[in-house]
């Protein structure tokens, strides 16, 4: 398994610096407690007016509901996704309990999401996350109702052998990985306007 460390400029807890999305998985089981301490973790998220609108679909390697949601996969992710050992099909609830939409859905749904991938690595479980599915064909294999969404699907297990995987998708795992400068998404005063801090300017306690 290769490490690939975030090259962050400012610090970074070491969880986020580790976290990255494989294709190569090991064939280890994810133990139970493990997987319900991920679980825990999107449970205990923030949501707006606490409607924790988010749903997850687990299945492991050996159910029908396993293949059934491998089946539905597109793209590269059928030729790596059969490897993880749990893959989970997330679900945003779009109404509210009062009855009216809930725009935040797909926003607390990513959220839970975020607090999954973070104490997934605590346990050193990765997380891929893939938006390459059939979204008709997931709503009626795992009879997903009206007012409810399907948005992703997660594959989660422990780090493989790159050899494993395609010769093609081999090279795109050994890629550095690469992020956008701060000046392109966080703005100050208006949108575009990149913001300015410095760093070696005393905090309100006076310590540099």
């Amino acid at each position: 398994m290769i490490q690939k460390l975030a090259t962050s400029e400012y610090e970074l807890h070491d969880i986020l610096k580790q976290r990255w999305s494989p294709r190569a998985f090991s064939n280890d089981a994810i133990r139970p407690d493990i997987l319900w301490s991920v679980l825990e973790a999107a449970r205990w998220s923030p949501s707006g007016g606490n409607q924790q609108p988010w749903r997850f679909i687990v299945t492991q390697k050996g159910e029908e509901a396993y293949e059934n949601l491998l089946g539905i996969l597109t793209g590269n992710n059928l030729k790596w996704a059969g490897q993880a050992p749990v893959l989970i099909l997330t679900v945003a609830k779009l109404v509210s309990d009062s009855g009216r939409p809930n725009r935040h859905a797909y926003y607390d749904l990513g959220q839970a999401v975020a607090h999954l991938t973070v104490q997934a690595g605590v346990h050193g479980v990765y997380v891929h996350q893939m938006g390459g599915y059939d979204q008709d064909k997931a709503r009626e294999l795992f009879d997903v109702p009206e007012g409810f969404d399907t948005v992703t699907v997660l594959a989660l297990g422990y780090g493989g052998d790159v050899t494993s995987l395609p010769e093609d998708l081999q090279e795109r795992e050994l890629l550095p990985r690469v992020r956008k400068p701060f000046a392109e998404f966080v703005y100050a005063d208006k949108f575009g306007t990149p913001l300015q801090l410095d760093v070696t300017a005393p905090d309100s306690t006076g310590i540099r």
